[in-house]
């Protein structure tokens, strides 16, 4: 598949699917929110998830997560199927996913590196020297200084919230990280050395990456593959160039409107 994105030249060629969303319907007390909505995500893909305001992408996001019940359908991680995984396999598949909660959601009263462990120590028995290793070397991994690793997050900038709540979805070296609009409240060069984190990472760590965004630059830079939540499904799904082909109204409108991002197509070829 053709990556369409202007930060790497590499491009992921392995077809194995890692989530595989089958026909999940979701509603909220008598509000149908997801109706039969089907999803996959192949290793090594950065996904753009992306939907009108309250269409419903961050409750696909906790579906999957297990953070949402639903009323029907099947979610597979790594060929299992979540609902029927015994507690041994889903705490395996729990440890190979990493999740950026939208605006960071780090622990205020905990610093960078004690975020980071949190999940360690969640998972993991290993003596706190080690701990404080493996910490550092997240908050390093993602961009950060060595000293933020001791400071709270409200001595951070927004920008470095997100790094740091970063650092911690990367803190066992995950397979899959679900970041939920990961650039949002990020200035523009902010976001853009964010999605081109995003995209390094993807590379040096081979990862997946599934993404809810409405961060047009992210989707043209930083994205192999959009999925369009519409009409409580998966309205189109496909490269850059093939929502920029799309006569669906709503796909249109957002990749073709006036604020839509001028693109050479040339350039990224």
């Amino acid at each position: 598949m053709a990556k369409g994105n202007g930060l790497t030249n590499e491009v992921p060629n392995e077809s194995e699917i890692v989530l595989s969303v089958r026909d999940v319907t979701v509603a909220i007390e008598d509000k149908l929110i997801l109706d039969s909505l089907s999803l996959d995500i192949k290793r090594g893909e950065i996904l753009g998830f992306v939907g009108a305001s309250g269409a419903g992408k961050s409750v696909l996001l906790r579906t999957i997560l297990g953070l949402m019940p639903k009323q029907s359908g099947t979610i597979n991680l790594f060929g299992v199927d979540v609902d029927t995984a015994s507690d041994m396999e889903r705490l395996r598949i729990d440890m190979r996913l990493g999740v950026l909660f939208q605006h960071g959601a780090l622990f205020s009263s905990l610093t960078v590196m004690e975020n980071v462990q949190v999940p360690m120590r969640e998972y993991l028995d290993l003596p706190r020297k080690l701990m404080d290793e493996l910490a550092l070397l997240k908050v390093e991994l993602v961009g950060l200084p060595p000293d933020a690793a001791q400071k709270f997050p409200s001595e951070l900038s927004g920008g470095m919230i997100k790094r740091a709540a970063l650092a911690r979805a990367l803190a066992l070296d995950p397979d899959i990280v679900f970041l939920d609009e990961p650039t949002s409240g990020l200035d523009p060069i902010s976001a853009a050395e964010f999605d081109e984190l995003v995209v390094k990472l993807r590379d040096t760590m081979d990862l997946t990456v599934y993404m809810v965004t409405h961060d047009l630059d992210t989707l043209f830079t930083a994205c192999d593959h959009v999925a369009v939540l519409g009409k409580k499904k998966v309205l189109v799904e496909g490269t850059i160039d093939d929502m920029l082909k799309s006569e669906e109204p709503w796909v249109k409108s957002y990749f073709r409107g006036k604020r839509a991002r001028q693109l050479d197509l040339a350039a990224r070829a």
